[in-house]
């Protein structure tokens, strides 16, 4: 299974006012704000891009862990949020709205 559709549900329903979007990617799905992604679906994870403190804060949480993609390096950015978060549907939310705020903050760098 590449990510659970209730999953997928939930993410969206969250990102409800982000102009958010869902493309396929290494048997997942990549969630973008404009052309910035900011989560990750895969098999029943939702992984998150977050800020250095956001990141040090999700990963002191009990089962959360850094995505490792299937045959790739492991994406520093992105923790794996527990179910402590993916069950608390306010908690959720508060999450997913920080990491589409720090992609949203990223800028492209110029080769």
């Amino acid at each position: 299974m590449a990510y659970r559709p209730s999953r997928y549900e939930q993410v969206m329903k969250a990102s409800e006012g982000l102009d958010a979007r869902a493309r396929k990617m290494f048997g997942g799905m990549g969630v973008y704000t404009g052309e910035k992604m900011f989560a990750i679906l895969y098999e029943d994870e939702v992984s998150l891009k977050l800020s250095p403190e956001d990141r040090e804060q999700a990963l002191s949480l009990d089962g959360a862990t850094l995505f490792q993609p299937p045959d790739g390096p492991q994406m520093s950015e992105y923790v794996v949020m527990p179910n402590s978060v993916l069950n608390d549907e306010n908690s959720f939310k508060e999450w997913l709205l920080k990491s589409a705020r720090y992609a949203q903050s990223k800028s492209k760098a110029i080769h």
